[in-house]
């Protein structure tokens, strides 16, 4: 167990994602991991990994009976290779029979009944379900005490299927009702991504939403810290995948994460920060594999603030310009464009302005369980009657991440110089002192982001 971790907590949360419970060989490693560290009292797992995935595809709706079944066999050997290592116990053996025949039934009637959002969120909570049932399952078997309970007992959210809201205050007093009492005597494992409306439907909050449960959880219960624990060691200054001289983050700030992880950090989930803000709770990333490797630690103060920290980037960007001369010299345009962008729960990334267009990128994290476009027909067709809509895409969205970069003069400059000979599509700088943000060829953009790398952050 990382030693970052021991420092005496009342109460952790420790989130798995789905690579660290892919296979029972993973999870017996973040079993370690657990029973290291009392604290942890409760267990948030994503589905292994690949179940998802396969989900979503049979939430499609296929009519080939043949490739449904061969999709659902994909995902019921996941499973039993698990349950087979774990001596196939008859009780959790009929109860992971029990989900797996769920997904047969919701996965036959999308495909006569393709689109049924209900229904769609009902097939992909069965991932987590089966992944929590066996993590439970092998707690036990390690001599702990240990039950997996659902999380829709105490994850409260609206009705919006596909990417629901979650209603915190019901939230939190579910949260201490239903489990509060039990911490002490048992870990409870328990599902990420997924809730419930107040009519018990079956819910979930967006692709990425386990981290995203995870914090929610821990505020509502007011845990003192949260471990999110994936398949790398931390959060690094830039994907050590795309630039070789990235280096691993030992601290954040807040506000530093939450840019990093908005802008393109796939490590965290961006709406994982504002819980831990609202609650104080600190933030831990580490590494299933190899705890002992550390990880990054996210607080609300950290003792150094390097004006330049990281390096984001977000590919498949969707830039939207919307032109009318009625907003020369007029006053409600914006408003009401942002109110069709709010009717269709469209959340604006960037924005800038001229005198007759305003040109935005929309923000598709934490998009659609379903996988569904944000740019639906609708959507463009309601704006098609107050405006003229451009769609480009093929973009990419670079951020430069650090502290005091909107009152640090010289900033743009050493930015820019470096970038000189790509055409930069659009620049946001000054809303926020800890990011600097623009617009490239999609095609260009991993040498953009290596020769900023070496010139702001490996020459420090």
């Amino acid at each position: 167990m990382n030693t970052q971790l021991s420092s005496p907590v009342s109460l952790t949360v420790a989130k798995f994602g789905g690579t660290s419970v892919a296979d029972y060989l993973a999870m017996d490693r973040c079993a370690d991991i657990v029973l290291a560290d009392p604290s942890v009292r409760i267990v948030v797992v994503s589905a292994s990994s690949g179940v998802t995935n396969l989900l979503v595809s049979l939430s499609s709706g296929i009519s080939d009976g043949a490739k449904r079944l061969e999709l659902l066999g994909q995902i019921a050997e996941i499973q039993y290779q698990i349950l087979d290592a774990l001596g196939r116990p008859a009780e959790v053996a009929a109860a992971l029979d029990l989900l797996l025949t769920e997904m047969d039934k919701h996965s036959a009637q999308l495909a006569q009944q393709p689109q049924d959002p209900r229904r769609v969120d009902a097939l992909l909570a069965l991932g987590e379900q089966c992944s929590s049932l066996l993590f439970a399952e092998l707690l036990r078997q390690r001599g702990e005490p240990a039950r997996s309970r659902d999380v829709r007992e105490v994850m409260r959210t609206d009705s919006h299927h596909g990417r629901a809201e979650p209603q915190l205050q019901e939230l939190a007093q579910l949260a201490k009702g239903c489990w509060g009492a039990a911490l002490e005597a048992e870990r409870i494992v328990t599902q990420g991504f997924i809730g419930a409306d107040s009519e018990g439907h079956t819910t979930t909050l967006g692709r990425g939403g386990s981290d995203f449960s995870a914090a929610l959880l821990a505020e509502a219960l007011g845990a003192d810290s949260l471990a999110i624990w994936t398949d790398v060691d931390g959060i690094y200054s830039c994907d050590p995948r795309l630039v070789t001289g990235a280096r691993p983050i030992p601290e954040l700030s807040f506000d530093e994460a939450a840019e990093m992880a908005t802008f393109g950090a796939k490590v965290l989930h961006p709406a994982t920060i504002l819980p831990a803000v609202r609650s104080g709770c600190a933030v831990f990333v580490g590494c299933s594999r190899a705890p002992e490797m550390g990880g990054t630690w996210i607080r609300n103060r950290t003792e150094l603030t390097p004006v330049f920290r990281a390096l984001s980037l977000r590919r498949n960007q969707t830039l939207m310009t919307v032109h009318s001369l009625n907003m020369l010299h007029a006053q409600g345009f914006l408003a009401e464009l942002f109110a069709i962008l709010a009717r269709h729960r469209i959340s604006v990334d960037l924005i800038t302005t001229s005198e007759v267009s305003v040109a935005l990128t929309l923000d598709s994290t934490g998009s659609d369980s379903g996988g569904r476009e944000l740019l639906t027909p609708a959507l463009l067709e309601e704006l098609g009657q107050m405006c003229r809509v451009e769609v480009e895409s093929g973009l990419a969205l670079v951020a430069v991440i650090g502290n005091r970069i909107a009152n640090t003069a010289g900033i743009g400059k050493r930015v820019f110089e470096v970038i000189e000979q790509h055409n930069v599509r659009m620049i946001c700088q000054g809303a926020s002192p800890h990011n600097l943000c623009f617009l490239v060829d999609g095609q260009e953009v991993d040498g953009v982001v290596r020769q900023l790398h070496n010139r702001l952050l490996e020459t420090q």
